[in-house]
């Protein structure tokens, strides 16, 4: 059973992902079949990241009611539901009521999921179910590219697509009863309420209770950071490869690609090493290797080599660091707060997904797009400082409870 439910996890993480490309695949051919404005894209993408928001900010009271399965079974339905109304939409109005449902899926399942596998299972498994994502996401233009092609339009792609949320969505349903046989959930026990951060009980944990975690705060931060730089990095790299180093764009195109390469294979890389290392290093490992390939990436050199491995070392840097701060979030801020503690997560994810690359193409479009580098070399140094003042304050922690063991213990071994 153990294995069963495993394989539809990965096979959900797949799926999640090919929604992911769809509109900025489709959108060139979209936007003058519905005779609106390119930037009407932002309209759709805002409303989604809206939903996203929303849902993750509400799913630890959700989930602790209704069940990670439950959750993840519906939230996909929602998903699938919104995917096969875009491909039935035929004017634009109509995509952007779509989008609401899609966004409010899209954001509950993923504070599930990602909640019930950093509980259940180890770190290696986070890593490659996220390069299982990126799988999905990669795959999502060449449905596009081929539906268009064969003359489907883009409806045919979002059509496939909204099918395999619909198979995906009915296994998940199937699958119900093996969520709490594989791992079933367990009592309260004096160790869990000892964990950083927890009240030792089983109540719901309010929004505010959950911000007010010591180190909540810094963890959001870098996880902002994080998100914002991978946005960025995906939406403007092409134009900075065009303007600033005369890249054709057909190639800065191709290029550009060698972020989401780079992602995707390192994370399954890191997933062969992460039970060893541990999340700690790989959240610091991947920030330095990200600032090294922002570094080699603003080098002012004639040759492209020294960019375009910048680029591939960029991917490789920020892959472990999502599925390493997810899978840590037990750890520090216990398993009973991890649930509300990682909607807060994915709310300041695509907070900084959202709020990121326009604030990057408002600033290119005063100063000149040179300003690429600087501003993805800030977010890594501000994930960077955050995330190791939380490994501060969480050594800190473990200390003053290993000083009030020995404390506690002095007596009784006085006493005997």
């Amino acid at each position: 059973m153990y294995s069963l439910l495993l394989a539809i996890i990965y096979f959900a993480f797949v799926s999640l992902g090919l929604p992911d490309s769809l509109l900025g695949a489709g959108w060139p051919v979209m936007h003058r079949d519905l005779d609106v404005p390119i930037a009407f894209a932002g309209l759709v993408a805002m409303i989604i990241a809206g939903g996203t928001i929303l849902s993750s900010l509400a799913s630890e009271r959700v989930t602790r009611r209704f069940g990670a399965g439950a959750v993840t079974a519906v939230s996909v339905g929602m998903t699938a539901a919104a995917l096969l109304g875009f491909s039935a939409s035929g004017s634009f109005w109509m995509l952007c009521v779509w989008a609401i449902p899609y966004g409010l899926g899209a954001g509950a399942v993923d504070a599930a999921l990602n909640n019930y596998v950093a509980v259940h299972y180890a770190a290696r498994h986070m890593n490659w179910l996220h390069a299982c994502w990126g799988l999905g996401a990669a795959a999502s233009p060449f449905i596009m590219s081929y539906a268009l092609a064969a003359e489907h339009g883009w409806s045919g792609a979002y059509l496939a697509v909204g099918v395999v949320q619909v198979v995906l969505s009915v296994a998940l349903l199937i699958s119900l009863p093996l969520w709490g046989r594989v791992n079933p959930t367990k009592p309260d026990s004096a160790e869990e309420a000892a964990a950083p951060g927890e009240s030792g009980t089983g109540r719901h944990v309010r929004l505010v209770e959950a911000i007010r975690i010591p180190g909540v705060g810094l963890i959001l931060t870098a996880f902002f950071a994080y998100c914002a730089l991978e946005s960025t990095a995906i939406l403007w790299t092409s134009s900075y490869l065009v303007t600033d180093r005369g890249i054709d764009p057909a190639t800065a195109a191709a290029f550009a690609s060698l972020f989401l390469l780079g992602i995707t294979a390192g994370r399954f890389l890191a997933g062969f090493v992460a039970d060893r290392v541990g999340d700690t290093v790989m959240i610091r490992g991947g920030f330095i290797a990200a600032g090294a390939g922002v570094l080699l990436l603003a080098l002012p050199l004639e040759a492209d080599a020294p960019a375009l491995a910048g680029l591939a070392l960029l991917g490789l840097g920020c892959a472990p660091i999502y599925p390493a701060i997810i899978h840590s979030t037990p750890v520090n801020f216990g398993r009973r707060n991890s649930q509300a503690v990682i909607g807060i997560q994915m709310a300041a994810a695509y907070t900084g997904s959202t709020l990121a690359p326009p604030l990057l193409g408002a600033l290119a479009d005063g100063a000149g797009m040179w300003v690429f580098p600087p501003f993805l070399a800030g977010l890594v140094i501000l994930g960077l400082v955050m995330s190791e003042m939380l490994n501060a304050r969480v050594r800190r922690g473990l200390a003053s409870s290993s000083e009030l063991d020995a404390t506690t213990d002095a007596p009784h071994d006085a006493a005997r």
